[in-house]
């Protein structure tokens, strides 16, 4: 007795002897592949750009709270001065704490201004914010380009206000 394939027992009269293919073929695989990269090399910078708009607003509020916070000193001691140093307060400036961003404060004329200035490090690095007594927030620097005239708010997602 003979064995016949159910396959080959359902043959078509145009069957030509080969038997239908059940995967795929390198190529459809290679064109899958293509695709991917392609949307994954779209969608990547935008991802990166996504979490790195979360990182600056860690250094914002922190440079809104030391703004509040030397407001209620100046209040205090009627001078952006600390009262034991010709700097800054440095308790205000040793609590700003951040991953991404190191701090640094400059005096105005007799203390009586001052301009706090965030500079990114790490993921944010090339992107330098600065606010001062009369709440002028610039960008200085935006994405490793220096913006001149300096942006005045904080650019976050284009070099433009």
């Amino acid at each position: 007795m003979t064995y016949a394939h159910p396959a080959r027992a359902r043959r078509s009269p145009g069957y030509s002897g080969r038997m239908a293919s059940c995967g795929f073929t390198l190529i459809e695989v290679m064109i899958v592949v293509a695709i991917v990269a392609i949307l994954a090399s779209v969608a990547l910078p935008s991802y990166q750009d996504y979490i790195r708009r979360g990182q600056l607003q860690e250094g914002f509020s922190q440079m809104s709270a030391f703004q509040l916070k030397i407001e209620q000193h100046y209040q205090d001691n009627r001078s952006y001065k600390d009262t034991s140093a010709d700097t800054c307060p440095a308790a205000l400036l040793a609590s700003l704490t951040s991953k991404y961003f190191t701090f640094s404060c400059a005096k105005g004329a007799d203390w009586q201004s001052y301009t706090l200035t965030a500079t990114g490090q790490g993921n944010t690095a090339g992107y330098d914010y600065t606010i001062d007594q009369a709440n002028a927030r610039k960008t200085t620097k935006f994405k490793g380009t220096v913006q001149s005239p300096a942006l005045t708010c904080w650019a976050e997602r284009s070099a433009a206000c």
